[in-house]
């Protein structure tokens, strides 16, 4: 007689702390993924597989990449992708006329499409969003130069999404 199977035990659940570096790592991550689904003219499910299997929380290179919020990733993903249009209407609005998004450094362009997907698709409040996106560029962008206008856009972005959350003051 065989003894009866163990469940497999659920795996603790994350500390606040824990839970706020997970959603920050699916920021990063969902990043990468929109640059990659434009540079490779990669679809949603296809990069979303390859990030799962091979880039979460993986190490390459000899660096451990942070385990992100899957959850988050995967909507912050298929949000930018089904609301692309509104978010990059946002984006245009915030601007320069002469530097519509499409002439944006592709980079940036994956940034404020994730962003844009946090603010249009989820109730994470604006300046959250908003600090966490700034840090997402200061990663990508160590200088810092882009940070500034990082911040205004998604500012205007979040404004425009997200009057009520501004109302006050």
């Amino acid at each position: 007689m065989t003894p009866p199977a163990t469940p497999p035990a659920t795996p603790p659940r994350p500390t606040a702390a824990q839970a706020r570096r997970m959603r920050s790592a699916a920021r990063f991550y969902a990043v990468q993924a929109l640059f990659q689904m434009e540079a490779a003219d990669a679809g949603l499910e296809t990069v979303i597989e390859e990030f799962e299997t091979h880039r979460l929380g993986a190490e390459i290179d000899g660096v451990a990449y942070a385990d992100p919020d899957v959850a988050h990733f995967r909507a912050l993903l298929t949000a930018a992708v089904t609301e692309q249009a509104r978010i990059d209407q946002l984006t245009d609005r915030a601007l320069v006329a002469r530097w519509p998004i499409d002439r944006i450094d592709p980079t940036l362009r994956a940034l404020f499409r994730a962003a844009g997907a946090e603010l249009v698709a989820t109730d994470t409040p604006p300046k959250v969003t908003i600090n966490e996106f700034l840090d997402v560029a200061k990663a990508f962008y160590p200088e810092g130069k882009e940070a500034r206008f990082v911040n205004g856009v998604l500012d205007h972005m979040a404004r425009a999404a997200r009057p009520e959350a501004f109302a006050g003051g």
